[in-house]
């Protein structure tokens, strides 16, 4: 017999495996960067409580520096207003007793006037609030007089123990060498009030005549020229003395 020819598909190359086998082989390359990625992560994972701390010391460390930068800020202040000369001591406040209390913007000074004490004198006076021009001199800006006076708001209230339901209310300017007079009105001490008191004329607004008999009045009880030049200086010292306390205790509370 003759031996049969072997046909066309016996005659390929075994070797080379079929077309499916040849696209389906090649998917086992990308194991070992699996494996990779699989072990960088496990360490990633054992590296990450050791970062934690690091992002939390870099930002104290941040928050240390800005804190460093205020506190010196505060403590260069602080040398710089007692480095300042010091204001000259105010004058006694005779026949007044003062009350300054530390951290408030108001003083309060009181005193008994009449031969039988039967009046009380309260001033309730406020630091330095403005600085305008002058109103009783009559000198304005434009004309050559005086300018960026330094002014201070003074409240004083004067009542009678016999008439403990009433008083007499007087609202001031004090400037460092005179005393004005705003307005002038009684007000209610117990009792209901009305919500809008009616507070009568501005005091320029009133008869001259009026207006010396008033200023005398309260001339009479100490409250004058002489209480304004008091009160500058005093509230001189006391801005300085509150400023430092002010300045100190952001300090402290920075501090802890």
């Amino acid at each position: 017999l003759r031996p049969r020819a072997p046909s066309f598909s016996e005659t390929l190359p075994k070797t080379r495996g079929t077309p499916a086998a040849a696209a389906v082989r090649p998917r086992a390359a990308p194991l070992p960067m699996a494996r990779r990625l699989l072990h960088l992560r496990s360490r990633l994972q054992a590296l990450a409580p050791r970062l934690v701390p690091s992002r939390q010391y870099m930002s104290d460390m941040r928050r240390s520096v800005f804190l460093d930068r205020l506190l010196r800020s505060l403590r260069s202040e602080i040398s710089s207003c007692r480095a300042e000369p010091a204001p000259r001591p105010p004058p006694s406040a005779a026949p007044f007793a003062l009350d300054d209390r530390p951290g408030e913007q108001w003083v309060r000074l009181r005193r008994a006037f009449g031969e039988q004490q039967e009046e009380e004198v309260r001033v309730d006076a406020s630091m330095v609030d403005g600085a305008v021009a002058p109103t009783r001199s009559g000198v304005a800006a434009e004309d050559g007089g005086p300018q960026d006076r330094m002014h201070i708001s003074v409240h004083v209230e004067v009542s009678k123990p016999a008439r403990p339901d009433f008083a007499l209310k007087f609202e001031c300017s004090a400037w460092p060498e005179e005393m004005d007079v705003e307005r002038v009105f009684p007000v209610r001490r117990s009792g209901p009030t009305p919500e809008q008191q009616y507070m009568g004329r501005q005091f320029r607004e009133l008869d001259e005549e009026m207006q010396t008999a008033v200023r005398d009045y309260l001339e009479q009880r100490g409250v004058n020229d002489e209480l304004a030049a008091f009160l500058h200086t005093y509230m001189e010292n006391k801005e300085q003395t509150e400023l430092v306390g002010w300045l100190k205790n952001i300090e402290c509370y920075l501090k802890k």
